[in-house]
């Protein structure tokens, strides 16, 4: 009965839209469709607030537009991320949740997250059905978002209903069996003021880890109400319910070497009694327009989260089989402890709001663009007591069945154990200088209630130069702020929150767009923020000295000839911690952060049959530390993917089915280096295939 109430609304929808169409059509003729729309999308709001021009933005920008998704297969966050080179996974683990870090620093789940641009936990694989856009503003956004990391924020932007009809569904097969099929359809009712978009989907999850399979199911809505010619409100709401069995990582063997002959499909946590981490995410968006006047326009948008999570995982960490134990570590053998984690009722329900208005207005040859801004937000957490208990021992290279836990573990009950509130008010100024010059300022004013309370300003400068019309320059400083971290389980100070930190940024940069056939981007810059580490000596989570990363970003996109097509990036970054009291690592490199990170995609029309594209694309990752005082460095890796898609007209429907095989020399690697929890290392995925097909009515 679950099985097939999980995808009744999908089946409906893709009832209805063949046969909507199968009136229409008169022959199973095919023909080819030739397809040169340009995916890029020209403007983001990730970096201010409102739509801007990628060009004229003082910052480093990248954005996914809906169609460019589509092209390049992303079903997900993580295959977006992997064409950008300055995104790395951060304890992004098969089945739990999508984590990354950006410039060297991790994102914070609870406040780097955004729909919208108001907050939303990801604590679970965020839907990509219902948005438009997926945009990622890399370095410190303390004047757009507040608190957050001071790696950047991902945004994503809800698809909202279109002026002429759209119906498109979509299938696919990939991995091991996974099956996925989803539903867009938009327009307007016969009222042309009311427009709505549905977007419904199913999946069957086969990961490439033999056995951490599982299930999802999606569904939402968004709807527009044109009230009058000034007045816009908007409604979305949305719904999904994950099921998946989660794939733990590795750790040293020893505590000291990487482990030898391992396969990425090997399941640690293939015990008979683990079960599916359970989540069930939605939200409720609601957004009112009003145009003031001319050069002037107010808008009030708020965003309700809910978020709930059942947590059960055969969990590996330490050993307990040699001498005086690991922890962490493996045992030199392979042997590695079995944990029965179990966390029930986890809820998370943040509420985001803000109000601005937006206006033009001339001081005498100066041109501005102002925002006035309010936001509001709260988060609460909920959780009830965990079971970790030691259930027995297994091997990375034979898998040893353990009895569960003993006696009758019981989690909860579920008690508030997180709230914080977050006031902001936040102006900024746009202002034309000159018809070449353009000055940025702005600055936010936040203030904190939480386990412990604070304000303060976050100050945002930024100068734009005109070089020539095809070329900018530009210089900012920005400071952020982020909460303070806490200590783990084995730590005097468990679960107790260090104060809010602040981070700075320098950066310079240029862009150049050239006739829409290329577009450059460098940026060099510079981020600062206080270290916080694990003191071993006093076994205390603790702030001392300093954080300091500096990179570079290269990136070139558009059109070497009519045919090929090329989206190029690639980020060098030195890190280095300084003026703690442990020597052991002062001077060393930041864990988890390679030196140099490149992505190259490249695509071909071919002319002698047209419609169909092929494509390669290559990722490289320098080597990285495991731990904080560099003793082991994980190597680098190279992977080589390789796609085609075909666009044809099947039955007059335009088709367009695309095929891509992942790792296409089925290369062992480990793709994330994660200092989290102990320290874990987990692989990339080995040579996989993946067909789909999509079909716009």
């Amino acid at each position: 009965m679950k099985h097939t109430l999980q995808y009744t609304a999908l089946a409906c929808a893709l009832a209805q839209a063949f046969s909507a169409h199968a009136q229409s059509a008169d022959t199973p003729i095919a023909q080819v469709l030739v397809s040169a729309s340009k995916t890029s999308p020209e403007r983001a709001s990730v970096a201010g607030f409102g739509d801007a021009a990628l060009f004229d933005t003082p910052a480093s920008v990248v954005a996914f537009s809906r169609a460019r998704m589509q092209d390049l297969s992303i079903r997900s966050s993580s295959d977006a991320m992997a064409f950008d080179s300055s995104v790395s996974d951060a304890y992004n683990a098969v089945g739990y949740a999508e984590q990354f870090s950006i410039r060297g620093f991790k994102l914070d789940n609870n406040s780097s997250y955004r729909k919208d641009g108001l907050i939303i936990p990801a604590d679970t694989q965020i839907p990509l059905e219902n948005k438009e856009r997926i945009e990622i503003l890399k370095g410190l956004s303390g004047l757009q978002a507040g608190i957050s990391s001071p790696g950047g924020v991902v945004n994503y932007v809800t698809k909202r209903p279109t002026a002429t009809p759209l119906l498109s569904a979509s299938a696919g097969v990939s991995e091991r069996g996974t099956l996925y099929g989803a539903v867009d359809a938009g327009g307007r009712f016969t009222d042309t003021r009311f427009g709505y978009r549905i977007n419904a989907a199913g999946e069957k999850l086969r990961s490439y880890v033999r056995g951490a399979d599982g299930e999802r199911s999606f569904v939402s809505g968004a709807f527009d109400w044109q009230i009058s010619p000034d007045a816009l409100l908007q409604l979305d709401l949305d719904y999904q319910h994950k099921s998946q069995l989660t794939a733990p990582g590795y750790q040293l063997l020893a505590n000291a070497v990487l482990p030898p002959n391992v396969s990425a499909k090997t399941f640690l946590g293939e015990q008979p009694w683990a079960r599916p981490v359970d989540t069930v995410s939605s939200n409720l968006g609601l957004r009112f327009e009003y145009k003031l006047a001319p050069e002037w326009n107010a808008s009030v948008a708020l965003n309700k989260h809910w978020f709930r999570r059942d947590d059960f995982t055969a969990f590996p960490y330490g050993c307990s089989n040699e001498g005086d134990g690991y922890y962490p570590g493996f045992c030199a053998n392979g042997d590695y402890d079995v944990y029965d984690y179990q966390s029930t009722g986890e809820r998370k329900t943040p509420l985001g709001a803000q109000a601005q208005i937006q206006g033009k207005f001339n001081t005498g040859a100066l041109r501005h663009q102002a925002t006035f801004g309010l936001s509001y937000s709260t988060r609460r957490d909920s959780a009830g007591k965990y079971v970790y208990d030691y259930a027995g021992y297994s091997n990375i290279y034979q898998n040893l069945i353990v009895a569960p836990a003993p006696g009758q573990p019981v989690t909860g009950p579920v008690t508030l154990r997180h709230l914080d509130r977050e006031r902001g008010a936040y102006v900024q100024d746009i202002v034309a200088l000159s018809n070449r010059v353009v000055l940025h300022t702005g600055v936010r004013y936040e203030s904190v209630r939480s386990d412990r309370s604070d304000h303060f300003l976050l100050p945002n400068v930024a100068l734009v130069w005109r070089a020539l019309d095809t070329v900018n320059l530009y210089a900012s400083v920005a400071h952020g702020m982020e909460y303070g971290g806490a200590g783990g389980i084995d730590t005097l100070n468990y679960a107790m929150p260090l104060a809010p930190k602040r981070s700075k940024q320098v950066e310079i940069g240029a862009k150049a767009s050239v006739n829409t056939t290329l577009e450059l981007a460098a940026a060099l810059f510079e981020i600062k923020r206080g270290h916080e580490y694990t003191d071993l000596n006093r076994n205390l989570f603790v702030r001392e000295g300093e954080e300091r990363n500096r990179g570079i970003e290269l990136s070139a996109q558009g059109k070497a000839t009519p045919q090929l097509s090329y989206m190029l990036s690639a980020t060098a970054l030195n890190t280095l911690v300084t003026g703690t009291t442990d020597a052991s690592i002062n001077g060393k490199r930041v864990a988890d952060v390679p030196a140099l990170k490149t992505s190259a995609f490249v695509e071909y029309a071919l002319s002698a049959l047209p419609g169909l594209k092929v494509n390669g694309q290559w990722q490289y990752a320098g080597k990285k530390a495991f731990q904080e005082d560099n003793r082991t460095f994980v190597p680098g890796y190279h992977v080589f993917n390789l796609g085609a898609q075909y666009g044809l007209k099947l039955a007059g429907v335009a088709t367009t089915v695309r095929a891509r095989v992942e790792n296409v020399a089925d290369r062992f690697y480990w793709r994330d280096v994660s200092p989290d929890l102990g320290g874990y290392l987990l692989p990339g995925a080995p040579r996989t295939f993946a067909l789909s097909a999509q079909f716009d009515f």
